[in-house]
């Protein structure tokens, strides 16, 4: 079931950094300390997607990584993308904990 744009503000709150874009996306960028570290992070967003079997768009730029969610079947937004931006969130904040300060 697609949400409605009030309702994806809502989980958005609850979820830091991501961003409603375009009314059909939600969108976060990812800063890294290098180019390796947001590699390495990609990568287990591809492992994480595969287990949802659902997929992000992904930029990357040099240390920052940019995920994209949508849920094209359903024509927008669903559990699914917040669900799945839950746990990217769970993994950057597992790296950056793991990153010598």
């Amino acid at each position: 079931m697609v949400y409605t744009q009030e309702e994806v503000e809502a989980h958005l709150a609850k979820l830091e950094g991501w961003q409603l874009e375009e009314g059909r996306w939600i969108v976060r960028k990812y800063v890294f300390a290098s180019f390796m570290k947001g590699i390495s992070f990609v990568d287990e967003v591809a492992t994480i997607s595969e287990a949802f079997d659902h997929h992000p768009f992904i930029t990357i730029d040099y240390k920052n990584v940019t995920l994209r969610l949508t849920s094209w079947d359903e024509g927008g937004i669903t559990a699914l993308d917040i669900k799945e931006a839950h746990q990217f969130n769970e993994l950057f904040e597992k790296m950056r904990s793991g990153e010598k300060r």
